[in-house]
């Protein structure tokens, strides 16, 4: 029988992350619907064809890293159950590994972004530019860089003031990027199929208006906190409550965005993105460790009053 003691919602839901995580990881890896999609452009653009094939390759071979991670995660979190826990040196040793992995992943978005940015013979793509050189590019840069610091900084024998800096720091730059890029698919989405179709209807209405405020908001919020925490010396000064509004908030527009196909079915541009191409649809299953979270501080708030 399980110690009641031992298993508590908190890590219950990191133990669901992380199968989430690598289960959708494992499903992209090895669906190759990709390959030779370049082919169709080659006759009519083979600029366009010859960059595709260069990227996709690339993110291809990039996201293998990602699928190391997420074996790492979901062997940790197994490993973690079976024995009761782990000591803590093999712990920080994990989550370094997997920090590490997931920053690689995210650098191989770097050729991407840099297409994206690139002007045509007609001048700058704008909608190419929102949707996917910008965020590609934060993306690329912001992210595998501040994860890399972060694995650097994570060590059970230094302080930890630095590692919840770049914790911070890496956090802002998820939140940016996922805004810069479901925001730049909106708005090819709606540019392909018109505003009237999007105010007509209520589910890609609101979809449209978390990606496009909801995540900036969420984007602006995260900024103020990391500012405001950015000085703590330890990780149990975080004030989790609002670490675990910012999480589950994240997780809830993936999950709405799921459902809300699932419900109202449907296919267009936004849903081939969400469902197809975004390789962060495992963040749905957040809610399961921002919800903990939130629950556990009001309890020591309460404990405390």
């Amino acid at each position: 029988m399980s110690d009641p003691k031992f298993v508590t919602p908190l890590k219950m839901g990191l133990l669901i992350v992380a199968v989430t995580y690598f289960l959708f990881t494992l499903h992209q890896t090895f669906m190759f619907t990709w390959i030779g999609e370049w082919e169709y452009l080659a006759p009519s653009n083979p600029d366009a064809a010859t960059w595709i094939f260069i990227t996709d390759i690339q993110a291809y071979v990039f996201l293998i890293f990602r699928f190391i991670a997420g074996i790492l995660a979901f062997s940790g979190a197994i490993l973690y159950f079976a024995k009761k826990g782990l000591p803590k040196s093999t712990t920080y040793k994990l989550l370094r590994a997997i920090l590490i992995f997931e920053g690689l992943y995210w650098l191989g978005l770097l050729t991407s972004g840099i297409w994206g940015s690139l002007p045509t013979s007609d001048g700058v793509n704008i909608v190419f530019l929102l949707n996917t050189g910008l965020p590609c590019l934060v993306g690329s840069i912001g992210i595998s860089g501040s994860l890399f610091l972060l694995a650097y900084k994570l060590r059970p024998t230094k302080p930890a003031k630095a590692a919840i800096k770049w914790a911070l720091i890496a956090g802002v730059f998820y939140v940016l990027t996922l805004w810069l890029n479901n925001t730049g698919m909106w708005i090819t989405t709606v540019l392909d199929n018109g505003l009237d179709w999007l105010l007509t209807s209520p589910e890609s209405l609101i979809s449209f208006a978390t990606a496009s405020f909801g995540l900036l908001a969420l984007a602006i919020y995260m900024i103020y906190f990391s500012k405001k925490s950015i000085g703590i010396q330890d990780w149990t000064e975080l004030n989790l409550g609002k670490v675990g509004a910012i999480i589950t908030a994240l997780g809830m527009f993936f999950l709405w965005n799921y459902l809300t196909w699932i419900f109202f079915g449907g296919w267009n541009e936004w849903y081939a993105w969400i469902l197809g191409h975004d390789l962060d649809l495992w963040m749905l299953s957040l809610p399961m460790v921002g919800l903990p979270l939130i629950f556990y501080s009001r309890q020591k708030q309460d404990k405390m009053a």
